[in-house]
Formats: structure tokens, sequence, C-alpha cells
């Protein structure tokens, strides 16, 4: 692609390959942010927001018809950049709920339950995504379309809709004033009847959880 059809390309908000470009800048953008940790109590929303949209542009690559390199082995890049310190740093920032229960494939019932961490597929996706945009920025399109629509398919699809079930789950527990299976500061041998221990539960994690997370208490 020449530099000339590049430079149009990238003034069309319609093509359809800047509006994917644009979510996923703006998904690494974001996270990124959130994970300098500078304002822990809107952290949970905000990720449970970008990678809602995230998964946007992943069902738009998913629906499209199959896209193939111009080239038949992929240009190298480079060392791949590193992503500890950001999934270190999400880890510390979301230690409550960090860890979650996932079902790997749906669709295969021998498997069971397996555990897995926001802050590992957070980084696994956006290593994914920074692997396109290297190419969608060296002036590859084509290439970064086709590995972020592979990719979507083989890792990062199924990573971030897992995180998405955790977050949107976390916060619907909060917001319903449903208690988690463990909760630190709730008392079980407590003289309550079913109602009001649940009732109990819900404010013990709406003082410990929602407030720390950002999410708003109900009353």
């Amino acid at each position: 692609m020449s530099d000339a059809t590049l430079h149009a390309a990238a003034h069309d908000p319609g093509d359809f390959a800047v509006q994917i470009a644009d979510q996923i800048e703006s998904f690494l953008v974001a996270v990124t942010e959130v994970a300098k940790g500078d304002e822990p109590d809107s952290a949970v929303p905000f990720l449970l927001l970008e990678v809602s949209q995230l998964m946007l542009a992943g069902g738009r690559l998913g629906a499209h018809e199959d896209i193939l390199p111009e080239e038949r082995y992929e240009p190298d890049l480079g060392p791949e950049p590193d992503v500890d310190e950001l999934r270190e740093r999400l880890a510390a920032l979301l230690d409550p709920i960090d860890v979650y229960s996932e079902v790997f494939d749906p669709y295969e019932h021998r498997k069971g339950r397996v555990p897995a961490r926001i802050s590992d597929d957070l980084a696994d996706v956006i290593t994914d995504l920074r692997h396109g945009m290297a190419h969608y920025k060296a002036g590859r399109t084509t290439e970064a379309l086709w590995w972020w629509q592979f990719s979507y398919f083989s890792n990062w699809g199924s990573t971030a809709s897992a995180t998405l079930r955790a977050l949107q789950s976390l916060v619907a527990h909060v917001r319903l004033n449903q208690p988690l299976e463990e909760l630190d500061g709730l008392d079980t041998d407590q003289d309550l009847n079913e109602d009001a221990l649940e009732e109990e539960a819900g404010k013990v994690m709406a003082e410990e959880l929602a407030g720390p997370l950002g999410l708003r208490e109900v009353k």
C-alpha cells in the first residue's frame, strides 16, 4: 500500500481498518492508564466499559470475511514489548477480585472450570493487540487486520470475553447486593435468618469492595 493510500485511509473515518485500529488503540491507551493506579476508585467500571467496547471491534472482525495477508511470511517486528509491569500493576490494583473461575470452552462439557486472573487476561489481550498495531503503524494495514482477526479467533476474543463476564459479574454482585461465596468480615455465626444474612453479606461487599473499586453502593 502506497503512502498516499495510507494517508487517504487515515483521514476516512468510515474506513473499516481505521475504525478497528481506533477502537483497539483506545483500549490499549485506556487499560495502560488504568494500570497506573491513579484512579483506583473507577478501575473496575472503567475496565468493564473498555473491554465491552473492545468486544465490539472483535465482533466486527469475526463477522468480516476472511482477511488474508499480502505477504506469505509475516514481517519481523523485533522484540515484543514487555507487559510484565502492566500485568503486575493490574494484579495489585485488582487484588481483591483478580482471580475468577472460567469455563475454557462451553461446548466441551468434559472440561471443568479453571481459575483465571483478570490481570493475566488483560496483559494477554494487550500483547495480541499491540502486535497487530505494530503492523498497522508500519503501514501494513492488511497484515494488521489479518493478525487481529486471526488472534481474535485463536486467543484474544475468548480471553477478553471471559474477562468481560468476570467484570460484569462483579459489578452485578455489588449493584444487586448479591454476596460472593466468600467474604472477609462477614460473621456467618450471627443469629440471622437467610434473608437477613444475604442482606448483611451485601452490605459487607458494598463496604469492602464497592468503595475501593469505584462501584456505586446499592441503597
